[in-house]
């Protein structure tokens, strides 16, 4: 069996979850402050950039952290252009752990407009596909926000994202569509309601052997997407934490049946530079474990 069949069949059936290490330039204070690195510890972007790399290979390398639990991992660019176990990240894991590698590929988010925040342009998209074939990614991960239940808005988000996936399915890469609703909105159930119908109405539309994978947030209504995880055209669908806490959201997850975690924040909940090994490890496995036991519904 080749890697790529391998790594589909994996996407697909296995038991488990996706591990989200893909904070990108915004979010990476952020998760380094969480980690307990302060922005005053490094000076500009390329030590901020060494220090989240050292976090990420921490965290792969550990382990806990095996194909056994893990179906994935989402990078960003700059890991995957980075070195793990001696290894260019994306060969690493999956030569080393078994896990599939995926890449964040978009380029944030656009300013609101109709509720809703869609993609940045990505000129550079083709060639950022062309590296991530060449590093041996199997997929791809893009976001958009959904703040309101704005239909139009929300139609718009959902056209652009199968827009582009479409473009990375003709390259021979899975793309994982993620249209996050904020957990914050006033309107979040109802937002949720007419991503359903809109994501549904994509995935008929998207042709006969085509497959995408899907990462949305935990809805308020428990199994609200189950239909779209039954859709011939899911390989698989994913929830994102969105910042609920890791309790919480695996609670959310066991409520959700076909959904797998693919989270961040909730997975590295807890963990810290200062964490000796023995600490680290403990920590990092009764994440994984609560996760993926979440994930098996």
């Amino acid at each position: 069996m080749s890697d790529s069949t391998a790594q589909f069949e994996k996407a697909g059936h296995a038991p488990g979850f996706i591990a989200a290490l893909d904070q990108s330039g915004g979010s990476t204070p952020k998760a380094l402050l969480l980690y307990g690195i302060a922005e005053d510890a490094y000076a500009g972007e390329a030590e901020m950039f060494a220090k989240v790399h050292a976090m990420r290979a921490r965290i792969i390398t550990n382990d806990a952290f095996t194909g056994d639990s893990i179906l994935a991992a989402i990078l960003f660019e700059h890991t995957m252009d980075g070195i793990i176990g001696g290894k260019p990240s994306a060969r690493y894991l999956w030569e080393d752990k078994r896990i599939i590698p995926i890449l964040k590929v978009d380029k944030g988010l656009a300013d609101e407009a109709g509720g809703v925040q869609l993609m940045n342009p990505n000129p550079g998209l083709d060639a950022l596909l062309d590296r991530a074939l060449e590093h041996g990614i199997f997929g791809t991960k893009m976001r958009s926000m959904i703040k309101r239940a704005d239909a139009g808005g929300i139609a718009a988000v959902v056209e652009q994202q199968f827009e582009i996936g479409q473009a990375i399915l003709a390259r021979g890469l899975t793309p994982i569509i993620e249209p996050e609703v904020d957990i914050h909105s006033p309107q979040k159930a109802e937002a949720e309601a007419i991503l359903q119908a809109q994501l549904i109405a994509h995935l008929d539309a998207l042709g006969d052997g085509k497959k995408v994978m899907l990462k949305l947030t935990l809805p308020d209504t428990a199994d609200l997407y189950r239909d779209c995880a039954a859709h011939p055209n899911c390989l698989r669908m994913a929830a994102l934490s969105g910042g609920y806490s890791r309790a919480e959201a695996c609670a959310r997850l066991a409520e959700n049946r076909g959904m797998v975690a693919s989270f961040s924040r909730a997975l590295t909940e807890g963990l810290s530079v200062s964490q000796t090994d023995a600490e680290f490890t403990a920590t990092l496995r009764d994440s994984i474990d609560a996760i993926a036991a979440a994930s098996a519904t």
